[in-house]
């Protein structure tokens, strides 16, 4: 069940087989997890989120000895696992606070992936507001096993990615070798409003509608600020993953980006940047995807060495147990060298895992 076996319409329509590796899954955190875990000093205000939600898939994304069975229903040999109620940590605002949780949540992760530590790659959750803090976490993370950091995606608008606060975590993460992860649903974006904007919804619109343009706003500011601001000029080395934002939106906004470079601002003094913008994106920006029939059709010119489909599972738009499927779809024409960089050789080259064998 871990290789996928399909006949694609490529150019030989030829039957093949592929092993995938997803680059964006999740855990599901148990009910309680902060309240029981959390030094005393924050009891009283530990978060109470938690369990199991009404649409995710229910039994491995908790139980870490039902995970690698529920992984080859779907064809998958290997997950780099994120958190789910666990990002709401990254917008407490109270900093002690967040970066205990952050720890909390590394511990209960770390148990997780060692059932599987070949086949469950473990992305360590930290806390911006003591990089000094995060950067000794990310450390110890990484001597367990972990192979990459997820933070705010959206910043403390008091510290945005522009700002030197920063620059000791783009270091360490460097010379660590470990991606620095921008999920979405995490900081201080829409995600912080459970009504996804209520009030600032155009009369005829959901909010939900809405909130799709929320998240690629906040998406393009963020990926904006960090190649802009020369964050990726200062660390040539360091390593950046957009996921869950998918991949369809992105050729354009850097082909705009690019035009007004070379138009305006290539000898512009003060320009904290030497390259075009796209080539800061395709040296050291990765992008995930999981259910992105437009980005499929780019993907025949554009993005085949930075982009790394993923099956968001155990969520309830997840492409579990269909995976396969959907690969057919998305990327079926794609000869079957450029897929298989997409379903597993970038992301294994990124986070300088083996590939593994197929899950049985």
């Amino acid at each position: 069940m871990g290789i996928l076996e399909r006949t694609y319409g490529n150019e030989n329509n030829v039957t093949i087989s592929e092993v995938l590796i997803s680059s964006d899954s999740h855990v599901i955190e148990p009910a309680g997890l902060w309240q029981k875990q959390l030094p005393k000093q924050f009891q009283d205000r530990a978060p109470d989120f938690g369990g199991q939600r009404p649409n995710d898939t229910p039994g491995g994304a908790q139980d870490k000895n039902k995970r690698v069975a529920e992984m080859a229903a779907d064809g998958v040999s290997a997950e780099v696992l994120y958190a789910t109620h666990g990002l709401k940590c990254l917008s407490l605002g109270d900093h002690d606070l967040e970066a205990a949780c952050a720890r909390v949540y590394n511990d209960w992760l770390i148990d997780y992936c060692s059932v599987a530590p070949d086949r469950l790659i473990g992305i360590a959750m930290l806390s911006m507001y003591d990089i000094d803090g995060a950067v000794k976490e990310m450390e110890r993370c990484r001597k367990t096993g972990m192979r990459g950091s997820v933070i705010w995606q959206v910043p403390d608008p008091k510290l945005p990615f522009s700002s030197p606060h920063y620059d000791k975590f783009w270091a360490a993460s460097q010379d660590l070798n470990m991606p620095v992860n921008l999920h979405i649903l995490s900081g201080f974006g829409y995600s912080l409003s459970r009504s996804f904007g209520q009030g600032d919804t155009p009369t005829g619109m959901t909010a939900e509608h809405n909130s799709v343009n929320m998240k690629l706003f906040q998406s393009v500011d963020s990926l904006y600020d960090l190649i802009y601001s020369g964050v990726l000029e200062r660390f040539p080395k360091l390593k950046i993953v957009l996921v869950e934002n998918e991949l369809g939106w992105i050729p354009f906004v850097l082909e705009q980006w690019d035009y007004y470079f070379k138009r305006h601002g290539a000898n512009r003094a003060g320009l904290a940047i030497k390259k075009l913008p796209s080539e800061y994106f395709h040296g050291q920006i990765y992008t995930t995807f999981f259910n992105d029939a437009v980005g499929g059709h780019t993907l025949t010119w554009w993005g085949q060495d930075n982009c790394m489909w993923s099956n968001d599972f155990p969520h309830g738009n997840s492409t579990w147990p269909k995976s396969r499927d959907i690969i057919a779809r998305d990327l079926g024409t794609l000869p079957a060298d450029v897929r298989a960089k997409l379903v597993r050789d970038n992301v294994a080259k990124l986070y300088n895992i083996p590939v593994p064998t197929p899950v049985q």
